[in-house]
């Protein structure tokens, strides 16, 4: 290698070094501090806890199948629905009987949850929701439409009043974005989480001790 080359070569390894470092090190460990002061939640994943465990993200959802429990939107990701590390949808068409065998089989599991609990499935039309899978395979939320289509199914698993689980579901329900994107929706996950809660209420009500008559 003549002198001449070596001139060359020399900065333009020094360059390459000073800005893998700059840009490959400090600029994200910067960038990732700056996240985590200003959005503490946001920048560890929106996890969710619940008595003092992590139960999930409000970012990810998650395969319900429990009666007593809002399912989720189908996933079609691979080897299991919801897999965060392989996003992806079934990328079936509407002429593709793969997709017309795959509808069928989510609306048998509607029904067989409302013949687990007792009542017979709802003549009212299923939400497109909960019979097709999302682009990503990854959505935390169905709308409120498929959550309502749902309450009589975990009204009668959990023994309570219709009403009462219709009054959760609008007390998580989340308008459209800026009030035209999208439509209404709630997270599945806070709105489980909020029927266990429920549950938690009504024992302690139960086992609450009945008040002492007044001493006159």
């Amino acid at each position: 290698m003549t002198t001449s080359q070596q001139s060359q070569l020399r900065p333009a390894v020094l360059l390459f070094a000073l800005l893998s470092v700059l840009c490959g090190v400090l600029y994200p460990l910067v960038v990732c501090g700056f996240v985590g002061l200003l959005f503490p939640v946001k920048a560890a994943g929106s996890l969710v806890e619940a008595n003092g465990k992590t139960v999930g993200s409000s970012l990810i959802g998650q395969a319900f199948s429990a009666p007593q429990y809002f399912w989720s939107r189908p996933s079609a990701t691979a080897p299991m629905p919801n897999n965060a590390a392989g996003s992806s949808g079934a990328n079936q068409g509407p002429t593709n009987p793969a997709l017309s065998d795959a509808v069928k089989g989510r609306l048998e599991a509607l029904h067989a949850g409302a013949a687990a609990v007792g009542i017979a499935p709802s003549a009212d039309p299923v939400p497109v929701d909960l019979v097709t899978a999302s682009a990503s395979g990854l959505d935390p939320e169905i709308s409120v439409a498929a959550a309502l289509y749902q309450v009589p199914r975990i009204a009668a698993a959990r023994r309570l009043d219709t009403a009462r689980v219709r009054h959760l579901v609008e007390q998580h329900r989340q308008d459209q974005l800026l009030g035209f994107f999208g439509e209404p929706r709630v997270n599945v996950l806070a709105l489980n989480l909020a029927l266990d809660a429920e549950r938690g209420k009504l024992v302690a009500q139960t086992q609450a001790p009945a008040a002492l008559p007044v001493q006159h």
